[in-house]
């Protein structure tokens, strides 16, 4: 139905949350209105789902949405600070078949060789500022006003965005809450200190992927 690639589940430590207060600066992930993800009812804009929906995931299955919000952030683009510019991805850059428009801090899954060397799992989540400068991914100041949708699960789960991007949606739960509970997170965020050498390396790989005529690893990220 999707044509979509998974994986057998496994955990990974650490976590990625954020807050919503209206402003880009204290939005850290959720996906623009019009992006495309892999539901129970096929691919739906992000935009027209609610809580109970069930949305496909990376690591285990249809999973249900227990918690949705949406924050309209007003931009004057020439006022915007260059480290708020979201994050281009052309159509094809990671799989995804239609252009997307990412939060800087987003959490993206890559699939890249060096990263099962590293961390013992060849999936690993960078921030998408990270991907600056990669087939095209570039930053740009917004335009228009942002629509900003995120969507939870009872835990952290990785999505099928716009046919193959994966995309990190973190649970609802509080940092301090998973403290106190002991359930960390399966997906561990690298940010700008140790994502660059996985991006680098995820680069390396799929160009020598298609110099040599091999599937490029892109459509599983």
């Amino acid at each position: 139905m999707f044509g979509l690639h998974f994986k057998m589940p496994n955990h990974r430590t650490a976590e990625m949350s954020g807050a919503y207060d209206g402003g880009l600066e204290n939005a850290t992930h959720g996906l623009m209105a019009g992006t495309r993800v892999a539901s129970m009812l096929g691919w739906r804009g992000v935009e027209s789902l609610a809580k109970g929906d069930m949305v496909l995931t990376f690591d285990n299955g249809m999973r249900e949405i227990v918690d949705i919000r949406r924050v309209t952030i007003c931009l004057d683009a020439p006022l915007t600070e260059e480290a708020l510019w979201p994050v281009i991805v052309p159509a094809d850059a990671l799989g995804n078949k239609e252009a997307l428009t990412l939060l800087p801090d987003q959490g993206v899954m890559l699939e890249c060789e060096a990263a099962s060397d590293l961390y013992g799992d060849p999936f690993a989540v960078v921030v998408a500022q990270a991907l600056d400068g990669v087939r095209g991914i570039h930053r740009a100041p917004p335009t228009q006003r942002i629509e900003l949708i995120s969507i939870s699960f009872a835990q952290d789960q990785v999505i099928f965005a716009e046919g193959g991007a994966l995309i990190l949606c973190p649970s609802a739960t509080t940092t301090l809450d998973r403290l106190l509970s002991g359930n960390a997170s399966d997906y561990e965020v690298l940010g700008l200190n140790e994502a660059p050498f996985i991006v680098e390396c995820f680069e390396i790989e799929n160009s020598a992927a298609a110099a040599y005529g091999y599937p490029q690893m892109a459509a599983a990220c």
